[in-house]
């Protein structure tokens, strides 16, 4: 699928969500090409919001800004602010999705998270749909760095949050979606052709055959501590978490890769990013760190409370999901290496997470056997 080839009819998408959504969606059909310039884009840009909102389409071009916001790595968030006359009219944000992420992103999937988490009030509320992006409310906050994230007090906060966020029902199968996803990951990455000699050679030395005796065994390891399956967000880095001090409100953003899933891999996947995308692994929070995390997601008004057991489920929990969370993002890195037109070692990225999931894997391993087994002789 190239650069400009529309996701889905955002006019069949607007009036699907009329009949579940509160706020009406509003449509274009038309399609920005992300690999453009952000100067070429510009343009762009302002003829979608005057097609997607008719009280903006008599407006002059001088009457937009559009900035930049973050560059993610599968999708640009620009900011535009409407100006009539002096004041400012609106704020909006436009996500426009990166080329080739359909073979990494199910977006029919994220569209239907997005339309019940952002009915649940979090995140940005979503206005309208084009051909390869959304459009959403401006939210006023900043998003994290790595090292915020570990400050005791923000990791209490984002907790609190994360726990908020595990009680959003969305309909549709409660099917925990990590292994379906891992295995689709594998198929596609352990079948990649390379036309690069560097890449091409890297890519060679990697064994498949280990890469899928690892899956295996990992998944029958955490499927015997039965972590309870609720709604997860997936991809909990700093970059999807905002912040306004001001108001004391966090919000989590960014549903790309959201899914019913089981409650250890979005805690252990949020603590394998403590480590940012440098991958500094020796960031990854100790005992104490994530106990206080613990305690505040399980009893947010009284932390002290949580009993021993608790803790101990939860960390052993967390640490295996942790080991499949490496798993995920380094064959998600691998596909990505093939297919993502963006400047990033993403074949790098492979054995930064696979090496780390090498080095912990028997630690967490370990100590989660330990824990099934003790639990069956009582």
């Amino acid at each position: 699928m190239g650069a400009e080839v529309k996701i889905w009819n955002p006019v069949e998408v607007a009036e699907q969500a009329r009949k579940d959504y509160a706020t009406q969606i509003h449509p274009s059909h038309l399609v920005i090409d992300p690999s453009l310039s952000f100067s070429q884009m510009k343009p762009l840009v302002i003829k979608l919001c005057k097609d997607m909102f008719k009280a903006w389409s008599n407006l002059d071009d001088s009457c937009f800004e559009v900035d930049k916001i973050s560059g993610g790595i599968t999708n640009l968030l620009l900011k535009v602010t409407v100006k009539n006359g002096s004041s400012v009219d609106d704020i909006i944000t436009i996500r426009l999705y990166g080329p080739n992420t359909e073979y990494i992103i199910d977006r029919h999937r994220e569209l239907q998270a997005t339309k019940y988490i952002t009915s649940a009030g979090f995140g940005a509320k979503w206005l309208g749909i084009f051909g390869n992006g959304m459009v959403q409310s401006f939210i006023n906050a900043h998003t994290l760095s790595p090292s915020d994230m570990r400050e005791p007090k923000m990791a209490a906060k984002i907790a609190r949050a994360l726990r908020r966020f595990h009680h959003v029902e969305v309909p549709g199968s409660r099917e925990p979606q990590l292994w379906n996803d891992v295995w689709k990951f594998f198929e596609t990455a352990s079948t990649l052709k390379f036309d690069d000699i560097e890449k091409k050679k890297a890519y060679e030395t990697i064994s498949f055959k280990e890469v899928h005796d690892e899956i295996v065994e990992l998944q029958e390891v955490t499927n015997s501590l039965n972590s309870p399956v609720i709604f997860s967000h997936n991809d909990l880095l700093s970059g999807n978490i905002m912040v306004n001090e001001e108001e004391d409100k966090v919000y989590i953003i960014d549903y790309e890769y959201a899914s019913y899933n089981y409650r250890g891999f979005d805690i252990g996947n949020h603590f394998a990013e403590y480590a940012g995308f440098d991958c500094e692994y020796d960031l990854y929070p100790n005992m104490n760190q994530q106990y206080h995390f613990f305690r505040h997601y399980m009893q947010p008004d009284r932390p002290n409370e949580v009993s021993d057991k608790d803790l101990e489920t939860f960390y052993v929990e967390a640490n295996a999901y942790a080991l499949a969370s490496h798993l995920f993002w380094s064959l998600w890195g691998l596909i990505q290496a093939r297919m993502s037109p963006i400047d990033f070692d993403y074949l790098g990225y492979f054995f930064l997470r696979y090496n780390e999931y090498k080095r912990r894997k028997e630690s967490f391993l370990s100590m989660a056997r330990s824990y099934i087994a003790a639990g069956k002789n009582k």
